[in-house]
């Protein structure tokens, strides 16, 4: 058990929660803000949604408010829309059977508060709360805030059974939170993990990226342990299960990746870099005569095999792309001169910068003490070479050349490939030395390759 925490001493409802609760209750209706806005406010922080039980059925509450959103009214849930913020009430309910571990069959209405809060998914989103009430808190929630305890309510095998998604859900709350997993919650999560393959990968993606960018990215170690990333990302298990014999490291491949997370900042593309940047280890693993292992060329395999989890998941191309190219490029060290750090910022392409140097300095750390000092201070060295070039404006792409197609077409040059052959050619010799990037210097040094038949 945690140790106990301070809770808030009161709850401060925002002016608009009031006037919807207000207008619910003049009309006869019971009505309470409920579930993590009630949480969050307890625990002393801003909470970002604000939603509302109900005894009143969806069309009375449609009744009642000039401007609503017919969001789910088979479930209950109409969207209040007040003073340019939407707000969900929904009525009381009682969940019909669970046939997909994810959605009820039916649901039915009920005008008993108790009923609905017994439904949801953990006793510290379970409370429920009115001025003129007060706080209901039917199942010991604002203990296990003390505590800092996930617990379902009721039999968590029950809770799971009906959606699946809890169990990672579990360990979300407790990544954000710092919460540990109630025993027997733990318990019906090894039981029912395998459920979480009846999941849509767009709801597993969304809770693992909040795992992920939570305070507590080390709380992965809980889904290997509990058997959740078996199912959602196997990829994981394999990395836990990957020793690394080598001078540079003092943890299995997953340990590392855990510790590289916890070095960069609670940012979703550095965290997914991290967590995919040595993916590939487990099947690039060598081990030499001396039983030295080795993981020859896993950069590259880590981006295609990432590429590959990033479809599964339904991420978006972006995320995706930025990440990937992040991983690709996380071990490539190049000398450190001019020329080259900027041959390395175009092969690796300008938007991974600066970014890259932090996937970098996370990686070093989460390894051995070997040579660690010596291998920040190459990083360091490498960052600052990086902005001297990026301050001096130094051309790195073409569309920084000082000089164009249309001029390699009036030098004669024929349109089509040799143009853009012609204009790389320039551009590596800019590259070398930036002084070059002078439209005369670039027309006559063309003239020159065009004449002397070495184009």
């Amino acid at each position: 058990m945690c140790e106990s925490r301070e809770m808030a001493t009161d709850i401060k409802l925002p002016q608009k929660v009031k006037i919807i609760l207000e207008k619910l209750s003049n009309h006869g209706h019971e009505a309470y803000a409920v579930g993590g806005c009630i949480r969050d406010s307890l625990l002393g922080k801003t909470p970002q949604d604000w939603d509302i039980t109900t005894s009143a059925k969806p069309l009375q509450v449609k009744g009642l408010f000039a401007r609503t959103v017919d969001t789910g009214l088979q479930h209950g849930t109409v969207t209040v829309l007040l003073g340019g913020e939407s707000f969900e009430v929904t009525t009381y309910r009682i969940d019909g059977e669970y046939e997909d571990a994810r959605h009820p069959k039916d649901v039915q209405f009920t005008r008993n508060l108790f009923e609905d809060l017994k439904r949801r998914d953990f006793t510290v989103n379970a409370m429920a709360y009115n001025e003129g009430v007060g706080l209901v808190d039917a199942f010991h929630g604002m203990e296990d805030l003390k505590g800092g305890v996930i617990r379902c309510v009721g039999d968590p095998s029950d809770r799971f059974r009906e959606d699946a998604l809890r169990m990672l859900r579990a360990v979300r709350f407790g990544a954000q939170l710092d919460f540990e997993i109630d025993r027997q919650t733990k318990a019906a999560i090894k039981e029912l993990a395998q459920n979480l393959d009846k999941i849509s990968m767009e709801r597993i993606q969304a809770e693992l990226v909040k795992l992920l960018t939570s305070p507590h990215p080390e709380r992965m170690r809980e889904l290997y342990e509990l058997g959740i990333s078996k199912i959602i990302l196997p990829e994981f298990d394999r990395m836990m299960q990957t020793g690394q014999n080598h001078p540079h490291h003092c943890y299995s491949v997953g340990e590392h990746t855990i510790h590289a997370m916890q070095q960069v900042a609670a940012d979703k593309v550095l965290r997914l870099a991290m967590l995919f940047h040595d993916l590939a280890k487990p099947v690039c693993k060598t081990t030499d005569a001396d039983g030295t292992d080795h993981f020859y060329g896993h950069p590259q395999q880590s981006a295609q095999m990432a590429h590959r989890i990033f479809r599964r998941l339904k991420f978006d191309r972006d995320t995706m792309e930025r990440v990937c190219a992040l991983v690709r490029w996380h071990d490539d060290n190049p000398p450190l001169d001019e020329a080259k750090v900027r041959r390395a910022i175009i092969k690796a392409g300008r938007a991974q910068y600066p970014a890259l140097f932090a996937v970098k300095r996370a990686d070093i750390l989460a390894q051995s003490d070997y040579k660690r000092q010596e291998k920040l201070a190459y990083v360091d060295q490498y960052e600052k070479i990086y902005h001297e070039i990026i301050q001096r404006e130094d051309c790195l792409n073409l569309k920084d050349l000082a000089v164009a197609g249309r001029d390699l077409l009036q030098l004669g040059v024929p349109q089509g490939r040799q143009v853009g052959d012609l204009l790389n050619q320039l551009l590596e010799h800019v590259v070398e030395d930036p002084s070059r990037n002078e439209r005369a210097y670039l027309l006559d040094f063309a003239a020159r390759i065009i004449n002397n038949g070495i184009f």
